[in-house]
């Protein structure tokens, strides 16, 4: 871990952001930027001796980050305008000018992290392992303007590392879950299973991702640091293990007695399974294992309704 460093994290109070915010806040000086909606945040994170600074992305002034510290010697910026209102060109210009301006302020910083997305792959067969090289199209059914927005704030982060010199590493996330924050994307297929709501499925076969868990998240951070470059350097971040959607929900069925209602559909939340290769080679393997992990999980935020394990 790193010590005695000054760490910028955008998105802090995120189910990324937020448990490499604290965990790294114990032996360095971390701020967090941000819009801090959620009543109670800001006071939890300077519990946690975190400098709260408010940034609001969408703000078009030049001078957003004016009066903001320029010595930060590691930044991970996973802040995002999601693009939820559908609205394309905004979404690419938001997240890309705001993410320059946010480079150029800290051009002196040893390393900037910036996490993009699995979701802009062109989408090949369900069980694909999705390599760094893999043709990108920016297609989600479920939220068309976030992946284009993730695309052209990489064009960004690309041009700004070079023209800077600032060394770069552009991780492209899987799905994270984990105690913290809302527990990431399988907590909330188990909340459809307690409204006893459909989960879509597709026809044949199941979609593949790679989870991570935020234990390991917050282990590679620093190594994806040590990463950093200038060209940028790209790895997909995700879990070790190819874990079909389907069987994690069927698994959270047999851990919780809670019925899982599958329903074949034509569309539904796309996920990728990554192909840990790279990412390996810079951060070394993942420690937790999925079904521990979605166990750990579901204890933390369901504990009411995990079932405990016989003893014999």
């Amino acid at each position: 871990m790193l010590k005695g460093q000054r760490i910028l994290v955008t998105g802090g109070t995120g189910q990324v952001a937020r448990p490499v915010a604290e965990a790294l806040a114990e032996h360095n000086d971390v701020w967090c930027l941000g819009r801090f909606g959620t009543p109670g945040v800001e006071r939890e994170l300077s519990e946690k001796s975190i400098t709260t600074w408010h940034w609001d992305m969408d703000d078009p002034s030049p001078d957003t980050l004016k009066g903001l510290p320029e010595d930060f010697t590691h930044v991970i910026h996973s802040a995002v305008r999601r693009g939820d209102d559908g609205d394309f060109n905004a979404t690419a210009e938001v997240n890309a000018v705001a993410t320059g301006r946010l480079m150029a302020h800290c051009r002196t910083a040893e390393a900037f992290l910036y996490v993009s997305t699995g979701a802009l792959y062109a989408r090949q067969t369900l069980d694909h392992a999705y390599t760094e090289d893999d043709p990108v199209d920016g297609v989600a059914d479920w939220l068309p303007a976030y992946p284009v927005g993730k695309i052209a704030t990489e064009g960004a982060v690309r041009a700004f590392s070079q023209v800077l010199g600032l060394p770069t590493t552009i991780a492209r996330l899987n799905i994270a879950y984990g105690p913290g924050g809302y527990g990431g994307v399988p907590m909330l297929y188990f909340k459809r299973m307690l409204a006893g709501e459909a989960i879509p499925v597709p026809v044949t076969g199941q979609n593949w991702c790679s989870l991570l868990h935020t234990d390991d998240l917050v282990a590679q951070v620093p190594h994806l640091w040590r990463a950093a470059a200038t060209p940028a350097t790209l790895v997909n971040w995700g879990g070790d293990e190819p874990v079909g959607i389907t069987e994690c929900v069927e698994y959270m069925s047999e851990l919780t007695g809670v019925e899982a209602r599958l329903t074949p559909s034509e569309v539904t939340r796309e996920t990728y399974r990554f192909d840990p290769t790279r990412r390996r080679s810079l951060t070394g393997p993942c420690t937790v294992s999925w079904r521990d992990g979605i166990r750990r999980t579901l204890e933390a935020h369901f504990p009411q309704h995990v079932r405990r394990p016989a003893h014999h």
